[in-house]
């Protein structure tokens, strides 16, 4: 029942901004955890950053600790990941995933979340 959107994903030069959301749709659970992944051409799908269902904990991969930040708006639960200086590096599809459960720990794998996004391309140039 549960979907979940994501949007904002674009093409950018190095150094540049994006800000990605995240919009549940259908029915929704304002305690829900949500994190985001990525994968790039070739690699694994990747941890990115993750929020607890408060908004009080958040957690970020080494890679994009102070360039990333993930929030939670009031809106059906939107969560966004405001991406700066971005890198090439930092080219994947950006996926969005929620926790049904109200976790106070953010989860750092994939097989903790139970829904996904069909995820948004973000492509960084050099």
């Amino acid at each position: 029942q549960v979907q979940l959107v994501e949007s904002g994903g674009g093409l950018v030069q190095a150094g540049g901004s994006l800000r990605l959301s995240c919009a549940p749709s259908g029915p929704t659970f304002s305690s829900y955890a949500m994190g985001w992944f990525r994968q790039a051409p070739g690699k694994e799908r990747e941890f990115v950053a993750g929020i607890s269902w408060n908004g009080g904990n958040t957690v970020y991969a080494d890679s994009v600790k102070g360039r990333f930040t993930i929030s939670r708006g009031n809106a059906k639960n939107t969560v966004y990941l405001q991406m700066n200086s971005l890198k090439p590096e930092d080219t994947a599809v950006y996926y969005c995933a929620a926790r049904a459960a109200p976790y106070r720990v953010v989860a750092t794998l994939q097989n903790a979340y139970d829904y996904w996004g069909q995820g948004t391309q973000v492509t960084v140039s050099s």
